[in-house]
Formats: structure tokens, C-alpha cells, sequence
């Protein structure tokens, strides 16, 4: 085997461990995961993360995704809380624990304080057997069959694990409680997707010659070519100068399978009528809520008397490629 072979074996194998332990993990989710989900909602305080070295840098990640998407939470070091942090810790809270052996010194030593104190405790542990699952309230099994290091002893498949199990927390708390994309952008004041979410949406719009437009009546060939030309996956419809329509490649997939032969049909023929729009005072940040209520990717921007003067990609919004101000 060549030094090449050799090394992408070696990583496809890991990757492969990987996800073998995450399918390993989705399959065990049941009831345990619902009640750690419901105490959290339940719970007047924060959810207070805590793990030792690997476990604790995973434990960080998920206390930035919890505090991002709604639920109020902190990272607690149980070396640092025992000697003095633990006061930071009140009983409306909720203690996230995350060991994989579920027998970290320093995690258990918090246990018998933090329970007299009323906290509820959520254990993220390998083994359901284990000191820590003992003495939790609930436990979630993140437990998998193997880990991706050649020795099998560096944490790599179950440190993936406990991190997958930690976004499904957050994600499936942020939906219960009902998140918003302006209450995800205040939570994000300084970070470039906040910055691009206030902006107005003539600030990153596309406008003039970038626009992709078609009239009533143009043949299908005029119109894939214009398509092309502009590279938006769409063409906007135009008539009497206002917006008519639009034409997306999803719009010509549909079409292909109902007509097959699109030559010689008119755009109208296939387009659709009366599409989402915005205005250009907008912020993106509703722009982007418009895009993913309904499930597209561009969006018209017209006046006030519905002509178009500008389109407005989904990429211009996320910041795929350079992030463009026009002047406006």
C-alpha cells in the first residue's frame, strides 16, 4: 500500500467509526432523551455544563449552541467548582454532565452537593451502569461500539457522539420553543451572520445587469439561455414592466416531466405567477425568514409598484463567496 493509500484508508476508516457510533446512538434515543428535553424546558434556571478535558471541550460547543438558539446555559470546570464555582450554581438550574466512563473524579465529587441543593441532573455517559448514571435524574446513553483511534483509547467516536446528542438537545429545545431568526440574530450582535442580518436587504441585493429578466411571451429558448447567462438558477417574468413571474429550475424540472419537449412554449406557459417579494427597506434578516418559511433560495425585490430592482440570493444573505455591499 502506497503512502496515499495509507492515508486516505486511515481516515475514511475514523470517519467510518464515526458513523457507525452516531447511527449507534440515533438508534438508542428514546425516552431518556424526551425527559432531559422536558426537565430543561421545565427548569427556571440555566442548564450548567460540565465535563473533564475532552468531555469538557465538548461540553463548551454545547453550551455556545444552547446559549445561541434560546436556552440560557454556562460551562462549570469541576476542578474550578471545587474550589469555590460551585456557588454559581443555584437550585432552579439544571446540571448537564458529560462522561463517557461516567466515573470522572472530579464531575462525581459535584453530585452530592449540587443534588442537596435541589439541582436536577442530566448525565451524557457512556455507561448507563456507571457512579455518575447512579446519581442522575436522568440519563442519556451516548455510548459507542468502538472508538476511532488506533489504540482505541483516545476519545474520538464518542466525543462526536456526546456532541451530536448535544446539538439534538439544542435543536430540538430551540424548536419547542418556537426561535425566531430575529431572536437567533440578537443572541448574535457581533458575529458576521448577526452583521448580515441587520443589513437592509438593498444593502447585498443584486441589481442592473446581474438580474436575470424575461417578458411575457419569450420562447423557452430565449429564456434558458438568459438563465444561463445569469448563473441564479432563475429568470424573473416581467409584463408591461412589473413583475409577472418567475421561472426557477425546479419550475423547469416539474415542467420537463409534465411536457417533456419545452421548445417553442411561451415562459408564462411554465412559470410561476404572483411569486414571493420583498422591499428594499427590509432587513435580511426577514428576508432570510421569508426564504426558509417557503422553501427558496431567491427572492424578487421590487417598489412599491411591484417593479423589480434588484434579486436577493440566499447565498448573499449566508455570505457564500465575498460579501457584496452595493452602494445603494
Amino acid at each position: 500500500m502506497s503512502s496515499r493509500e495509507l492515508i486516505l484508508s486511515t481516515a475514511r476508516e475514523v470517519i467510518e467509526v464515526e458513523i457507525e457510533g452516531l447511527q449507534a446512538v440515533k438508534e438508542k434515543m428514546g425516552d431518556s432523551f424526551v425527559e432531559a428535553v422536558e426537565l430543561i424546558l421545565a427548569a427556571r434556571g440555566r442548564v450548567v455544563v460540565t465535563g473533564m478535558g475532552k468531555s469538557g471541550l465538548i461540553g463548551r460547543k454545547i453550551v455556545a449552541t444552547l446559549s445561541s438558539t434560546g436556552t440560557p446555559a454556562f460551562f462549570l470546570h469541576p476542578a474550578e467548582a471545587l474550589h469555590g464555582d460551585l456557588g454559581m450554581v443555584v437550585g432552579q438550574d439544571v446540571l448537564l454532565a458529560i462522561s463517557n466512563s461516567g466515573e470522572t473524579e472530579e464531575v462525581n465529587k459535584l453530585l452530592p452537593t449540587l443534588k442537596e441543593r435541589g439541582v436536577k441532573i442530566v448525565a451524557f455517559t457512556g455507561r448507563p451502569d456507571s457512579t455518575l448514571a447512579r446519581e442522575a435524574d436522568v440519563v442519556v446513553d451516548v455510548g459507542v461500539p468502538r472508538e476511532a483511534c488506533p489504540l482505541g483509547v483516545a476519545p474520538t467516536a464518542s466525543t462526536t457522539a456526546a456532541l451530536a446528542v448535544g446539538d439534538a438537545l439544542a435543536m430540538t429545545l430551540a424548536k419547542l420553543r418556537d426561535l425566531k431568526l430575529e431572536d437567533f440574530r440578537r443572541n448574535h450582535p457581533g458575529g458576521s451572520l448577526g452583521e448580515r442580518l441587520r443589513v437592509q436587504v438593498q444593502e447585498i441585493m443584486l441589481t442592473g445587469e446581474a438580474l436575470p429578466l424575461v417578458t411575457v411571451g419569450q420562447p423557452m429558448e430565449e429564456v434558458l439561455e438568459e438563465m444561463d447567462r445569469k448563473r441564479l438558477g432563475c429568470v424573473l417574468v416581467l409584463e408591461n414592466g412589473r413583475l409577472a413571474g418567475i421561472l426557477t429550475d425546479g419550475d423547469l424540472r416539474r415542467a420537463l416531466l409534465r411536457h417533456g419537449d419545452l421548445r417553442g412554449l411561451p415562459v408564462e406557459a411554465i412559470m410561476t405567477p404572483r411569486p414571493k417579494v420583498i422591499t428594499p427597506e427590509r432587513l435580511a434578516a426577514e428576508a432570510l425568514e421569508l426564504m426558509e418559511r417557503n422553501l427558496i433560495t431567491v427572492l424578487p425585490v421590487v417598489n412599491d409598484e411591484h417593479e423589480v430592482i434588484g434579486i436577493l440570493h440566499l447565498h448573499d444573505i449566508l455570505g457564500k463567496g465575498q460579501f457584496k455591499f452595493t452602494g445603494v
